[in-house]
C-alpha cells in the first residue's frame, strides 16, 4: 500500500500534458514534476488517487540525456516555468507529444499526419507580457510558488523582455508598500519595443497605449487587454491561422483586440467579429478605423449568445480563437447548424481543444493540418492551430434537402 511521503525508484518514460514525466511503480502510474524523457529518479509521493501518484524529484539517480542545468535561480520553486530541465529540441518534441496525447486520450482521433511545430527564435528574453504578484505586507514581488498561492520574491526572470525586466527592477525598487491597504496586488505588465504598458487597480500611474505592426496592420492595446506573449511569432501565426482563406463571410469568434480581424477583412468581403470583452472591442475597432477597413461588424457579446441569436446563416470560413477553458457547447451546436466550409481553431490549451475537436469531427469535419507553435518557451504550454474542413457529407440539413437557408423550423 502507497502513502504520501514514500520514496519510490521510477524510470520517466515520457511529458505528458501538463507537463508530467511519467512513470511507473507496481500497480501505480506516477506522473512526476519537473522531470525529462529517460530520467531515473528516486521520487516522493506528494498526492494520491486511487492507482495514480503525483510526485516530486527526491535525487536523479541517472539524468536523461534531454537534462539541461535549468538557468534561472528560482526554476523549481516559480510556478511559472516548468520546462528549464530540458533542452530546447526536447521542449518541442515534448509539446508535439502532449498535443498528440490529448487528441487520442480526449479526443478519441486517430489523425495519423504529420505534426509541424514552429519553434520560437527565441527561448529566453522572448516573453512581453507578465502578470506579477505583490505580498504587500512581506514586500514580496513575483510569482507564485509552484501549487501554491504564496508570492515569492523574483529579481530576475529570464523569460521576459529587456524592457519588462527592467520594469520589474523598477517596480520592485520602487513601490511604496506603506501605501497599500490590500495585502496582495496583481500587476499586468506588457511590452512593444522599448515602451512598457503598466496596470494595477492599486497604482495611480496611467497606463500607457502601445501598437504592434504587422505587414500593413498596426495593432493598438494597452496591459489591460490581452495580446499574444510572444511578438515573435505573432505574423507566423496569423500566416498559419488563416492559411489564404478568402471568400464572402467569415466569422472571427473570440476576436480580442482583432489580431485575426484585420487580415481577415483584407481577404473577405464581409468580416464579423465576436468578442465579450468590451475593452477588447474598442481596442479592435480602432485597429479597424486605423487601417480604414469598413467591412467588418464588432459585436461586444459572449460568443455562444451571438451565435445562437443573431449570426448570419451563410459563412464560408470560421476562426476559432477561445481562452484556455475552450469554447461553450453552444458555439460548437450552432457552428454544427451552420456548417461552415472551413473551421480553423487556435486553442493555447490541447485538453479542451481535443474535447471541441470530438465533437467537430464525430460527423461534419475532418482535420486539413495541425500545426503548433512555441508561443510560450521554458513551459509545458503551446498553441495549437487545427484546420477542419467540411466532409462532403457534412453538409447542413437545408443544403440535403435543398432548402434554403432559415426554412427550417428548429425541433
Amino acid at each position: 500500500m502507497y502513502k504520501p511521503g514514500q520514496i519510490l525508484n521510477v524510470t520517466v518514460e515520457k511529458i505528458v500534458p501538463n507537463g508530467f514525466g511519467l512513470g511507473f511503480a507496481e500497480n501505480l502510474t506516477v506522473f512526476v514534476a519537473l522531470a525529462a524523457p529517460g530520467d531515473r529518479a528516486r521520487v516522493r509521493i506528494n498526492q494520491l488517487k486511487g492507482k495514480t501518484a503525483f510526485a516530486e524529484i527526491v535525487e536523479i539517480v541517472e539524468p536523461s540525456p534531454e537534462r539541461i542545468a535549468p538557468p534561472c535561480e528560482y526554476f523549481g520553486r516559480c510556478g511559472g516555468c516548468d520546462f528549464q530541465q530540458l533542452d530546447y529540441a526536447a521542449q518541442l518534441r515534448a509539446k508535439i507529444d502532449i498535443v498528440k496525447d490529448c487528441l487520442t486520450r480526449i479526443g478519441k482521433l486517430n489523425y495519423d499526419g504529420a505534426i509541424e511545430i514552429v519553434g520560437s527564435p527565441q527561448s529566453f528574453g522572448y516573453r512581453a507580457r507578465a502578470q506579477w504578484h505583490a505580498d504587500t505586507r512581506a514586500r514580496r514581488l513575483g510569482y507564485f510558488r509552484r501549487t501554491s498561492h504564496h508570492v515569492i520574491d523574483v529579481e530576475t526572470c529570464p523569460i521576459l523582455t529587456e524592457p519588462l525586466q527592467k520594469t520589474l527592477t523598477g517596480l520592485r525598487a520602487n513601490l511604496e508598500w506603506e501605501t497599500f491597504w490590500a495585502e496582495r496586488i496583481e500587476i499586468e505588465a506588457a511590452s512593444a519595443g522599448e515602451r512598457v504598458s503598466v496596470f494595477s487597480d492599486e497604482l495611480v500611474e496611467p497606463t500607457e497605449e502601445l501598437d504592434f505592426a504587422l505587414g500593413e496592420d498596426r495593432y493598438f492595446y494597452d496591459a489591460r487587454s490581452f495580446f499574444q506573449g510572444n511578438p515573435l511569432l505573432i505574423e507566423s501565426l496569423v500566416e498559419t491561422a488563416l492559411g489564404g482563406a478568402a471568400g464572402a463571410v467569415a466569422f472571427d469568434l473570440y476576436c480580442g483586440v482583432g489580431l485575426f480581424t484585420l487580415p481577415l477583412a483584407r481577404n473577405f468581403e464581409t468580416v464579423h467579429a465576436v468578442e465579450a470583452s468590451e475593452r477588447s472591442i474598442g481596442a479592435a475597432r480602432r485597429n479597424l478605423d486605423h487601417a480604414r477597413l469598413d467591412n467588418v461588424a464588432l459585436y461586444a457579446e459572449p460568443v455562444g449568445e451571438w451565435l445562437t441569436r443573431e449570426a448570419p446563416p451563410a459563412v464560408d470560413f470560421v476562426l476559432l480563437d477561445p481562452p484556455r477553458a475552450g469554447t461553450e457547447k453552444e458555439t460548437i451546436d450552432a457552428l454544427l447548424g451552420l456548417r461552415p466550409a472551413r473551421i480553423s481553431y487556435v486553442s493555447c490549451e490541447p485538453s479542451t481543444l481535443a474535447r471541441d475537436l470530438r465533437r467537430l469531427c464525430e460527423d461534419a469535419y475532418e482535420i486539413e493540418s495541425i500545426t503548433a507553435l512555441d508561443l510560450f518557451p521554458q513551459t509545458h504550454h503551446v498553441e495549437t492551430v487545427v484546420r477542419l474542413r467540411l466532409k462532403p457529407n457534412g453538409l447542413k440539413l437545408s443544403e440535403k434537402l435543398n432548402i434554403p437557408n432559415g426554412l427550417i423550423e428548429p425541433g
